[in-house]
């Protein structure tokens, strides 16, 4: 059993797996940017429902 001081010591941290970190952290970024944008659409579709049924309330009320 191989102890959690010694895991991966063992190999060196070449420039591909530092490559393959780089890859893999970007995605995770591009992910999280991408769902980040679609909260912020679908918040801006509904702030503009409200203003449109608020705006037709009203226009009904003074109708």
């Amino acid at each position: 059993m191989m102890s959690m001081l010694t895991h991966s010591l063992d190999r060196p941290f070449d420039g591909t797996e530092r490559l393959r970190i780089a890859k893999e952290r970007k995605a995770q970024l591009k992910r999280f940017a991408l769902r980040a944008l679609t909260v912020l659409s679908m918040g801006s579709v509904l702030t503009a429902l409200i203003a449109l049924r608020t705006a037709i309330y009203v226009w009904h009320l003074h109708a």
